[in-house]
């Protein structure tokens, strides 16, 4: 399966492949995306957020109240903003499309 990930300024698109069970974070870090996962998944800071195409959003398992809450503090959360640590991969997500926030931090310096 395939997953697209859109760089802040939309210019690039960066094509992965991964398998079901993947975790997006994981997938995104593994890639070179600038997603930096502070607290490795445990949803206590928002370094992984991400913004999930409209067309993909519906498709996902809905947030919790704790991903939402986390969400509240995420630089430039739109609608369809998630925690990538949240999002593990299915069959049926098969060509999902992320873009990564313009005002995502990454203290990693990566």
């Amino acid at each position: 399966m395939k997953v697209h990930f859109i760089s802040p300024d939309g210019e690039t698109t960066q094509t992965v492949d991964a398998k079901p069970g993947d975790n997006l974070l994981e997938l995104a870090q593994n890639a070179g995306q600038p997603l930096e996962g502070t607290c490795e998944g445990q949803m206590a800071c928002s370094t992984c957020h991400v913004i999930i195409d409209k067309a993909w959003f519906d498709k996902l398992s809905p947030a919790s109240d704790d991903e939402e809450d986390m969400l509240d503090l995420a630089s430039g959360a739109r609608r369809t903003s998630r925690l990538s640590c949240q999002i593990d991969l299915s069959a049926d997500l098969d060509g999902l499309t992320v873009h990564i926030p313009a005002e995502s931090r990454n203290m990693q310096g990566v």
